[in-house]
């Protein structure tokens, strides 16, 4: 028969692990155990705020936003040494919280932040104002291979993306062509285009030499893999060095596939450029 004492300890060690363990990273932010699960659960769709380190934070998707703040605030996925004002280029800024944070730890620096979305920019433009950021210039428009306009689907969420296929999220959006950011030297650039990478950086390959570190989201499909080879060729000719992590386990057994998965894409990288000697 089991004790008393070893149901208690039990029972106490499946409330941490089940109850506190998933949301403990959070309590950092000052987002506990209840919080967590209420915006696990909260349907997306309304423009909502929380306060988030000593700021007002305005959202409209909470599970991109928890996903957002495992992957920027607790995991600190762009944590690195900057020189005194760097200049940091956000591609793919979505609602602001890459730009928080990069400003949170250097403040001091100049940020570059693209964002096509149209309704991820007016959260955007609203965060920066929010933290009352300075040095932030905010394009709402796609970096691309040209200066053009390109059909893309608007979401208001972290998949929006250059589509093909007419619906009713579909809106026509400003391209700036990346290459011309890259004409003085950049301290970081970030890249998270949905996409767009693989035609980005074989446009601007030549220009990769201005910038001292680079992270590469790239999102791409089993039967196009030639296009993250020749990504990483093209990093490794601008002379960086790279370190890749799994940005989503789509597939936690990949040799038997047979469990589709809902997500667009079947490879997603994290991919992180940085020069010999670091």
């Amino acid at each position: 028969m089991l004790s008393q004492s070893f149901l208690s300890n039990l029972f106490k060690g499946i409330y941490r692990r089940v109850f506190q363990t998933e949301a403990k990273s959070f309590t950092n932010l000052s987002i506990g155990w209840i919080q967590h699960k209420y915006l696990k659960h909260l349907p997306a769709g309304k423009t909502r705020t929380i306060k988030l380190e000593g700021g007002k934070f305005y959202f409209n998707a909470p599970q991109e936003l928890l996903h957002g703040l495992q992957e920027i605030f607790i995991d600190q996925i762009y944590k690195q040494p900057l020189a005194p004002h760097s200049l940091i280029l956000d591609c793919g800024a979505n609602i602001g919280l890459s730009v928080i944070w990069l400003k949170q730890q250097h403040a001091d620096a100049r940020v570059i932040a693209f964002e096509p979305d149209p309704a991820n920019f007016r959260l955007l433009e609203k965060n920066i104002a929010s933290y009352k950021l300075h040095d932030v210039t905010c394009h709402n428009a796609a970096v691309w291979k040209e200066d053009t306009t390109r059909t893309f689907s608007a979401a208001g969420g972290m998949a929006s993306g250059f589509t093909n296929t007419i619906s009713k999220d579909t809106v026509s959006v400003p391209c700036l062509r990346l290459k011309h950011f890259l004409q003085e030297p950049i301290d970081f650039l970030k890249l998270d285009i949905e996409g767009a990478e693989w035609e980005v950086l074989n446009d601007c390959a030549s220009s990769l030499v201005m910038v001292k570190r680079i992270f590469v989201e790239y999102h791409g499909q089993f039967n196009e893999q030639e296009k993250l080879v020749n990504i990483l060729n093209i990093l490794k000719n601008a002379g960086f060095h790279y370190y890749l992590r799994e940005a989503a386990s789509l597939y936690p057994t990949p040799f038997d596939r047979t469990k589709s998965s809902e997500h667009p894409y079947q490879v997603q990288l994290n991919i992180f450029g940085f020069r010999a000697g670091e």
